[in-house]
């Protein structure tokens, strides 16, 4: 029954604490995934509530900032399915969203020009300026998240929750 406690001079943080708790409440269990997983859990939600409220100024959700990043980053027109397939959103999510995109001029819809039945979804210049402007400050943010982190550890922190993340598959 493992629980790994805070290294001696370092401040034990909220995930010590919910893991003591769950080890004094279930003794019986090894709680130490707890450590690891809900650490992750926690930097994923403070993460995303930092994104969320830098978002607000441009009335963009966190997922449709997801859709404007999968066409920006793709630098063409993209079917529905693969912005799926890059934003780990369902499909009844991605038609949502882009829906609302389009009507907010963010988002356009084409046909494919080799089958005229495909639709394609492109990031209009509107679109564009959302990301441009909001990426470099999600980029500051990850990146004083990270501050704390030699560049070895970081490469090594990749390496294991890439692990983390195969063992979860898809």
């Amino acid at each position: 029954m493992s629980t790994e406690a805070a290294s001696p001079g370092e401040r034990p943080d909220v995930v010590d604490r919910i893991q003591a708790e769950w080890a004094q409440a279930y003794p019986e269990l090894d709680v130490a995934p707890i450590g690891v997983i809900g650490r992750i859990q926690h930097v994923a939600a403070v993460a995303g509530q930092r994104l969320e409220r830098n978002l607000e100024r441009h009335d963009v959700s966190r997922s449709e900032f997801d859709v404007l990043g999968a066409l920006a980053r793709a630098g063409h027109p993209l079917r529905a399915s693969e912005v799926v397939s890059t934003t780990m959103l369902s499909g009844a999510s991605i038609t949502k969203l882009s829906d609302s995109l389009v009507r907010r001029g963010l988002v356009r819809r084409g046909k494919s020009p080799r089958d005229g039945r495909v639709v394609l979804l492109e990031l209009t210049a509107a679109g564009r300026g959302v990301v441009d402007a909001e990426l470099p400050q999600r980029l500051a943010d990850d990146e004083s998240s990270l501050a704390g982190l030699s560049p070895g550890e970081r490469e090594q922190l990749v390496v294991l929750l890439r692990k983390v993340a195969r063992a979860l598959g898809d």
